[in-house]
């Protein structure tokens, strides 16, 4: 078995929002599903999975700016903020540190509910530490 796992943090890299999905189902279905439960932001910041450009105005119609590079089969190639990108390493920096919890990072528990129940709990500790 395999699953995706979709998160939104805040600017500190704190895990607010997560969805679980699919190991072989594309970045647009946890994107879709987050999409609802985003908070107020600014800027939201997301690797080339989730480029599309349904998701660019959606995001667009909350009033939240998408800085997301484009895919490489793209035609036209979009424009995003370079200097803001480089903050990503903030959610990579979460995901590693929920990866320190060892059930997370060798998904111990087979059942999904299981284990994103074991994420939760660790994104609860660590979104105080």
């Amino acid at each position: 078995m395999n699953t995706k796992l979709h998160a939104v943090s805040d600017t500190l890299g704190r895990p607010i929002r997560f969805f679980m999905s699919a190991g072989q189902v594309s970045d647009y279905t946890g994107a879709a599903a987050l999409l609802g439960d985003l908070p107020t932001a600014q800027w939201l910041l997301a690797d080339r999975g989730y480029d599309a450009d349904w998701f660019r105005e959606a995001l667009q119609d909350k009033g939240i700016r998408a800085c997301i590079p484009g895919r490489k089969p793209r035609k036209v190639p979009v424009k995003y903020d370079k200097r803001r990108y480089k903050r990503r390493n903030r959610i990579e920096i979460m995901f590693g540190r929920l990866k320190d919890w060892r059930r997370v990072a060798t998904r111990y528990d087979r059942c999904p509910k299981v284990f994103l129940s074991a994420v939760a709990l660790a994104a609860t500790v660590l979104f105080w530490l």
